[in-house]
């Protein structure tokens, strides 16, 4: 059975013929010439046809601003559709492996592999009710795209997805193509970049986008899969929990973002209510479209005729119309009740739902009518799905996360308490937990939390923000905004400082009820090597306890890769991360407590990236409780959640990937791992991180990276509405790891994915080790092979030809001190992981080759024409737009920013 009309190289062709008739139309036969003059002679030198980049050079030597302009504008837009013909795809081979069951990591494999392993039914319902995955979506600026454009590129991919999919008559193929060229000629006459920075509102609304549109239709799906395999496998029947819970921090994530304010974050709760409360609405009233049956052809239950009166109690008014409308249907009856107590959740009506489970239970007891008349099949098409939805999503459609900056929490005590003549800011560790602790089991309070009059600014927000958190959870629901994240916490009393100001608030009130989950976030080494004497503290202290023990024993620790890695270098930043994952494990064990584990990666590989499913099947089994949290940045939830078949395939893996490792967890409840091994790794990666510190700390270097990458230019992209720094210093430390990360791929030189792994290896080599133990830690050791298939992938995406020009635009000292430092790292790095991996190519994967081959000789003329603006001491307008249009095109076309 053929499911596709097309394949890849058909749409990359029609693509870039449709792109050049565009240009050609819309500005001129010469820029149509020139840019495929450096494309011909760019693809030469890649090819191995010409022996250097000359011919490119000479043209962008010659260009006009102007002409710069349109040249970045079609190698940019060229990118943006090649993206979208490599998505169709993907969606292809994930529709020809569903249909001849070859997909691997799907959730029919995992289901055929607990039973290979002598799962019984029971033991697959224990894993299932372990398990719960929360992609948690981030306004993270690394989305450098535009809405606007982003919406002209979806409206592309549909046409694509027609073509493909649907047998089509010649004048309809002929109209879709009309569609595709008006579309690609109104992309090129739409703006590449922003001339604004984003707002937190549309950050919210991006994020909002992707759950609305897209998770709330495959979710259900998933479940479906799931269910199917399990009936399939096995014949004693296992119950299937809720197994997703989506989260976000756009409009709630305060750490160093001055402009989420308490009125953002109502306004970002209040819509996400508004948009799936009527989501849920139609789901209801196509429901109604179905369940037609008649009084005299069923027999409805003894529950079923509870719920419906008591339904019809609750809304006397609306009761008599549903009974006239539909005299002797009674499930059409009791929707009808229930779309209009959807209707009152936010109303000042009553009768409207208290909080989603109601709505839960009203689906459930139609669903046991239907199976209690043989209509099994009509519950497992209809009323289940629904079912999955309203668990999932509830209605908040994704509950969202506060975090600030410890300091924040800290001034604010410091400055509230004051008045009462204690001297907080003065107080040790010790005397800041006692005080604190204290604080919290007494009765009545000690902050007039109304009264802001005399705090410095930040100190009258954060008071004003735990005040408005008391009003959302009443208006909207605990589950809304439960979750508080500290970020840059270093000691036990960050944690007890926002457990007190949740007390003041009436957040808290213990011993029985918190209203929140406080989550520190370790990202420093002081933090992480700390994490017994932090978590070790908490555990013990009476108030936290007694918190603890509100919120079910569960604690939520987050990882922060991003930060670890901008300090300690990529492989010294993973061991210390591995280590102190089985720590905290060992931790919370002693004091039986369950841990659930966020991990704060990023979309690239040095932010913790890479493929999530590898990545939650390498982590110690120690770590594995079956709740796990990560997070979900910038061109990664597009990449990954903008196609319904991508999106669902996804879902799948990660279920797949967190199913088998709870399994194998409670079969090997402690990773044991060689000693030899371990040591291999503390003698790498300390060596490592000692070399990565050298390199920053090298006189000149931060001035080197400035002038060798597109560092101002990105800090000025108006990506997104965060400041690209944390204050107006200029240090490594100072900068956020995202432009960290971003400045360093644009420049072909992504030394955050690798620097530092020769020296930290061969430091293990030189120690007495052999290469001969690498290459079995390789083999055997998911977390050894996944690190460096991931550091594989970012040496493949380093081009030192490329980066070697930028390079030359620092000053000849710091080039001279520092670039040859790089270069010779970066190629002893490919020797040893080549010898390690066994294999000839850095990229394991064919398709990952024929990517780079494709994308390469397109991005080469991007990179160079930012070399030469960068290099230009005074830029004009068009020269600006340019130059900042060229960092769009070079992250298009390496599929990643930060």
């Amino acid at each position: 059975m053929n499911l596709h009309a097309r394949e890849i190289n058909e749409d990359v062709r029609e693509l870039g013929e449709l792109l050049g008739e565009v240009l050609e139309a819309q500005s001129s036969t010469d820029a149509f010439e020139t840019v495929e003059q450096i494309r011909t002679s760019s693809i030469d030198y890649r090819r191995g046809d010409a022996d250097d980049r000359g011919d490119v050079e000479r043209i962008l030597d010659r260009l006009s601003p102007d002409m710069q302009d349109i040249v970045a504008r079609a190698f940019t837009t060229y990118f943006e559709l090649i993206n979208l013909a490599e998505e169709r795809q993907r969606v292809r081979e994930i529709r020809e492996g569903s249909q001849e069951g070859t997909l691997e990591d799907s959730v029919e494999a995992a289901v055929e592999k607990l039973s290979d392993r002598g799962a019984d039914a029971e033991t697959v319902e224990r894993v299932l009710d372990d398990v719960l995955i929360e992609p948690t979506f981030t306004a993270h600026p690394t989305e450098a795209r535009r809405k606007t454009v982003k919406a002209k590129l979806r409206s592309v991919a549909n046409d694509l997805e027609e073509l493909d999919e649907v047998r089509l008559t010649d004048s309809e193929e002929a109209r879709i193509e009309d569609d595709l060229a008006a579309e690609v000629t109104s992309l090129w006459q739409t703006p590449q970049v922003r001339d604004r920075r984003p707002e937190v509102t549309d950050e919210a609304l991006n994020v909002q986008w992707y759950i609305e549109n897209v998770l709330f239709e495959v979710i259900d799906r998933v479940y479906d899969e799931l269910e199917a395999a399990i009936d399939e496998e096995y014949e004693d029947a296992v119950e299937v929990p809720k197994l997703y819970e989506f989260r976000s921090w756009a409009g709630s994530d305060r750490d160093g973002n001055p402009f989420v304010t308490p009125e953002i974050t109502e306004e970002t709760l209040e819509r996400q209510r508004d948009v799936v409360l009527p989501l849920y609405r139609d789901r209801l009233k196509e429901l109604s479209g179905v369940l037609s049956q008649d009084a005299s052809n069923i027999e409805t239950t003894e529950e079923f005729e509870e719920a419906l009166a008591s339904h019809k109690n609750d809304l006397p008014g609306v009761a008599p119309e549903a009974e006239e409308r539909y005299p002797d249907e009674p499930y059409r009856q009791k929707l009808k009740l229930m779309r209009e107590s959807v209707l009152r959740v936010s109303d000042v009506r009553s009768g409207g739902y208290g909080d989603s489970q109601e709505l839960l239970d009203d689906l459930g007891v139609i669903a046991d009518d239907l199976r209690a008349n043989n209509a099994d099949v009509i519950a497992e098409s209809h009323v289940d799905p629904l079912l999955r939805k309203v668990d999932t999503f509830g209605f908040t459609l994704a509950g969202l996360d506060m975090r600030d900056h410890r300091k924040m929490h800290t001034d604010a005590i410091a400055e509230t308490v004051e008045e009462e003549g204690i001297d907080y800011a003065d107080l040790d560790e010790d005397g800041r937990v006692e005080f604190l602790t204290e604080a919290i089991l007494q009765e009545g309070q000690i902050v007039d939390m109304e009264d802001t009059d005399g705090l410095s600014d930040d100190s009258a927000r954060v008071i004003r923000r735990f005040r408005k958190l008391a009003d959302w959870q009443r208006e909207f629901g605990v589950d809304a905004i439960d979750t508080y994240a500290i970020s840059w916490c270093e000691e036990p009393s960050h944690v007890l400082e926002v457990l007190f100001l949740g007390d003041q608030a009436g957040i808290v009130d213990l011993p029985g009820y918190c209203g929140l989950d406080i989550v520190p976030l370790l990202e420093s080494k002081y933090a992480l090597d700390g994490a017994r004497r932090i978590m070790g503290t908490l555990f013990e202290n009476e108030a936290y306890s007694k918190a603890l023990e509100a919120r079910n024993g569960v604690q939520e620790i987050m990882l922060g890769y991003s930060d670890s890695n901008k300090e300690n270098g990529y492989l010294a930043a993973n061991w210390s991360l591995y280590r102190n994952q089985k720590r905290l494990a060992n931790i919370t064990n002693d004091f039986d407590v369950d841990m659930r584990l966020f991990h704060g990666r990023g979309g690239s590989i040095s932010r913790g990236g890479g493929p999530m499913n590898d990545a939650m099947l390498a982590l110690p089994n120690e770590t594995v409780t079956g709740q796990i949290k990560f997070t979900e940045q910038g061109e990664a939830i597009a990449e990954k959640y903008a196609n319904e078949n991508i999106a669902e395939r996804n879902l799948e893996q990660m279920l797949n990937a967190q199913v088998r490792a709870r399994f194998n967890a409670l079969e090997e409840p402690v990773e044991e791992i060689p000693d030899e091994w371990d040591e291999a790794m503390e003698t790498a990666s300390e060596a490592a991180r000692q070399k990565y510190e050298s390199l920053l700390q090298t006189d000149g270097f931060v001035d080197f990276f400035e002038q060798a990458t597109p560092i101002t230019v990105i800090e000025n992209l108006n990506m997104g509405s965060r400041p690209a720094s944390r204050s107006g210093d200029r240090s490594v430390e100072d900068l956020r790891a995202i432009p960290w990360v971003f400045s360093w791929t644009q420049a072909r030189c992504i030394i955050p994915g690798w620097y530092s792994i020769a020296t930290g290896l061969q430091a293990y080599l030189d120690d007495g080790g052999d290469i001969e133990t690498l290459q079995k830690m390789y083999q055997e050791w998911p977390f050894f092979q996944t690190k460096l298939d991931n550091a594989s992938l970012a040496l493949a995406r380093t081009d030192f030809d490329i980066a070697e020009q930028y390079a030359d635009l620092a000053d000849d000292d710091l080039r001279e001190r520092i670039f040859p430092d790089i270069k010779q790292e970066y190629e002893d790095t490919v020797d040893l992981v080549t010898q390690i991996t066994g294999q000839d190519s850095l990229l394991k994967r064919d398709w990952l080759e024929q990517n780079l081959d494709r994308r390469n000789p397109y991005v080469d003329p991007l990179n160079l024409l930012q070399v030469r603006l960068l290099a230009q001491s005074h830029l004009t307008e068009t020269e600006r737009r340019t130059l900042r249009l060229t960092v769009q095109g070079i992250a298009a076309g390496m599929k990643n920013t930060g």
